[in-house]
């Protein structure tokens, strides 16, 4: 790397904590190329902390009026994240964490178990029956099709609408923001948590700016250790037993194919396959994770592992598993190969026995990393076609819609049905593929149904 590559050059604006721009990250130093062994542990165990908090979030989710067990759930969801996240990281060979999804759980939930009233063993059931098809796409071209047929303004505005969704998050478990029934968000007290946050932030940009890869870690680390010693967080009970017996296996696989369960099957694994694709190509967009023509690397076996994913989380009681969007945590703290996923899936295994400790970092000490990933992924805002009309319109209702409605397939959704309309009002409809108009009419179909 020459002089001018370093972070401080006035040539090209320092993004990320190794000091390396995207153009030179994945293009030299891809899947299988030559690592540094710390950095990729370094960023495994930044990516684990990252997502951490799923540990706990998503059983809370998942047993609100559903009638099931948080403790069988917590352990079904630990069981995901650590053999998914193994496998991305030994089969795809990408530095990606994988848990249950973030509104994929909303969805399970309040949608099907509660709204529709169907079982949880039933909805089990069609969470496994979406991850066999979702596989069996996996396994055809159609995935790749579908992914190539996203416009490139639309991935890019993905990326800076995830970046915009962390920064969202992290500045809500920071404090820094808080609810108002009337304005939406307002901001939140001073406090000493909201201090800390910030003192974590100031740490973690004070390290990113020399080149440190432990920036990130270094941060949560030090917030969560003054948080424990100032009494803000009481240490935690350092060991449960983990519940192998009340959701794993308990799925109802007969009684999901009901007829009128079908259209919720079509959804969660359309669901699925685009919080994927976005995920994927959101993250990889932004972090230059990507091969010479843009696209992700390695996408065909990270899709393939997200299937499995899916599927599993049937099997094990827990909703669908996706590729996560905090693993750019990792991969901006220096992550990319297969050995940060790794290490990460491993770091998931002792919480089996240790959610407790997990659980007890609190949200301020992650939100500074959350910000910071947020703004490095919104750096590529700066290739947006804001001179053209019909392709800025659907790209902002992308951008916007991620953080406004906490969803990234709410917002590639839209994105979608705008880019068809937009081209089309424009006068450029032969521009249009036929993929084009197919990922638009199965984006309004996805939009109803989740309406």
């Amino acid at each position: 790397m020459s002089a001018a590559d370093r972070p401080g050059s006035e040539s090209r604006p320092y993004l990320d904590p190794t000091g390396r721009h995207p153009a030179d990250g994945p293009g030299s130093r891809g899947p299988g190329a030559a690592s540094d062994t710390r950095t990729e542990v370094v960023a495994g165990l930044t990516t684990f902390l990252a997502t951490a908090y799923i540990i706990v979030v998503n059983p809370a989710i998942l047993s609100d009026g559903t009638g099931m067990p948080f403790d069988g759930v917590l352990t079904a969801t630990v069981l995901l994240c650590a053999a998914l996240t193994i496998l991305m990281g030994a089969y795809a060979r990408l530095p990606f964490a994988v848990a249950p999804g973030m509104g994929l759980n909303a969805f399970f939930a309040y949608t099907i178990v509660v709204g529709q009233k169907v079982p949880w063993q039933t909805a089990l059931g069609m969470v496994f029956w979406a991850g066999v098809l979702f596989l069996a796409i996996s396994l055809t071209p159609i995935r790749e099709r579908v992914a190539t047929a996203i416009p490139a303004s639309l991935r890019t505005a993905m990326a800076c609408g995830i970046g915009l969704l962390i920064t969202l998050v992290g500045l809500k478990g920071a404090g820094i923001i808080a609810a108002d029934p009337i304005t939406i968000v307002r901001p939140g007290p001073i406090t000493p948590q909201v201090l800390l946050a910030v003192l974590g932030l100031v740490i973690a940009v004070a390290l990113m700016a020399r080149g440190y890869a432990v920036a990130f870690l270094a941060s949560m680390v030090t917030v969560t250790m003054l948080a424990w010693g100032f009494g803000f967080i009481t240490p935690p009970s350092w060991v449960s037993r983990p519940d192998f017996t009340a959701v794993t296996f308990k799925l109802d696989v007969w009684g999901a194919l009901a007829p009128a369960l079908w259209p919720s099957i079509i959804a969660v694994l359309f669901t699925d396959l685009f919080d994927s694709l976005s995920t994927f190509m959101g993250v990889a967009e932004a972090t230059g994770y990507t091969d010479e023509n843009g696209r992700p690397l390695r996408l065909r076996q990270g899709l393939v592992v997200d299937a499995w994913a899916t599927l599993g989380a049937g099997l094990l009681g827990t909703s669908s598993g996706t590729a996560y969007v905090e693993s750019a945590a990792g991969i901006n703290a220096g992550g990319r190969t297969g050995l940060t996923a790794i290490v990460a899936g491993l770091c998931f295994l002792p919480a089996l026995f240790l959610a407790p400790v997990a659980a007890a970092v609190p949200s301020y000490a992650t939100a500074p990393v959350l910000i910071l990933v947020g703004v490095l992924m919104f750096r590529t805002s700066r290739t947006l076609p804001f001179g053209v009309l019909e392709e800025m319109v659907p790209a902002f209702l992308t951008l916007v819609l991620i953080p406004l409605t906490l969803s990234i397939t709410q917002g590639l959704l839209w994105g979608l049905v705008a880019y068809v309309v937009a081209f089309v009002v424009a006068g450029r409809a032969r521009e249009l593929t036929a993929w084009n108009y197919g990922l638009g009419a199965l984006a309004t179909g996805l939009l109803y149904l989740h309406g």
